[in-house]
């Protein structure tokens, strides 16, 4: 079908809609980031509108420190562009229809169904009240854990609001962190590694993969879409995760095996460290160029 939707004398079809709904929203969110009420400091717009469409393309790219530079409302504002743009700008805005009681027409059913890469229209509208409750609840279930290791240490208003903040960010694949060196700090912390790899694989695999999984429950039944993401999700992750592990104890054993014993634990950590975090970015970054 060869649908186009009009503005003003102007003809756009579903993925232009898209694209000037994503540069629309990347715009808005530029504008209050740019506000005095967002930032602790000035900041230009261009890195507002850069903050911006780095939220909103769940890219994860800063030119400030996220915790440091904007305030609680910019930072919610940063918070709710994630969202938008890990659920999807038209699941969203269709959501927004939906709670004020509007009709929604073939046209707004069409746009979703581009957005969310569906072969048909039918259901789709179930679909996208699943995709809300799910994502939603996930993101409160790792908030509420993340808060037992979090409010003890920071009390409850940045305690949860923190828990949120990265429960959302790690979900819709983000990269926004409050901290300057994001989690770092939590290096060997089990609740906030579990907590947040799950979120990770989980918000990474997608939503329409997990409910076709849970719906025709066979392996052999799932679309060629699930098949791949589930079994590329699980190759790359445990062979990255073993490269990193044999490369990180290659570093220690050569170390160990050069160095006078009692200087190794003061050289191991300011020496090893360092070409251990270089092995892994080389890694890391070789996945980003592919991806």
């Amino acid at each position: 079908m060869n649908l186009k939707v009009k503005l003003g004398r102007k003809r756009f079809s579903p993925p232009q809609t898209l694209a000037l709904g994503f540069a629309a929203v990347i715009l808005i969110g530029g504008i209050l980031l740019r506000m005095p009420i967002s930032t602790t400091h000035s900041i230009t717009f261009l890195d507002a509108l850069f903050t911006a469409a780095s939220a909103t393309t769940v890219t994860g790219l800063v030119v400030f420190d996220t915790g440091s530079t904007f305030t609680v409302f910019g930072q919610s504002v940063i918070m709710v562009l994630m969202k938008i743009g890990g659920l999807g700008l038209m699941s969203f805005a269709l959501l927004v229809v939906i709670l004020l009681g509007k009709r929604i027409g073939l046209r707004e059913r069409i746009l979703v169904q581009e957005s969310l890469n569906q072969t048909s229209t039918g259901g789709i509208i179930r679909l996208v009240i699943l995709l809300l409750v799910f994502s939603t609840s996930m993101e409160l279930l790792a908030t509420g854990i993340l808060a037992t290791r979090w409010v003890p240490e920071y009390g409850w208003t940045f305690g949860l609001f923190t828990s949120l903040f990265h429960s959302v960010s790690a979900f819709n694949n983000a990269g926004f962190s409050l901290w300057g060196d994001s989690l770092s700090g939590y290096v060997g912390d089990p609740v906030v590694n579990l907590v947040i790899t799950t979120l990770f694989i989980t918000g990474g695999i997608g939503f329409t993969v997990i409910y076709d999984l849970v719906r025709k429950r066979r392996f052999k039944s799932l679309a060629l879409h699930s098949k791949l993401m589930l079994v590329g999700t699980f190759v790359l992750n445990t062979v990255v995760m073993l490269l990193i592990f044999c490369l990180n104890t290659t570093i220690r054993l050569h170390y160990n095996h050069f160095l006078c014993p009692k200087n190794y634990g003061d050289l191991i950590s300011r020496l090893s460290l360092h070409e251990r975090q270089d092995s892994t970015r080389w890694i890391s970054g070789r996945l980003n160029r592919r991806h």
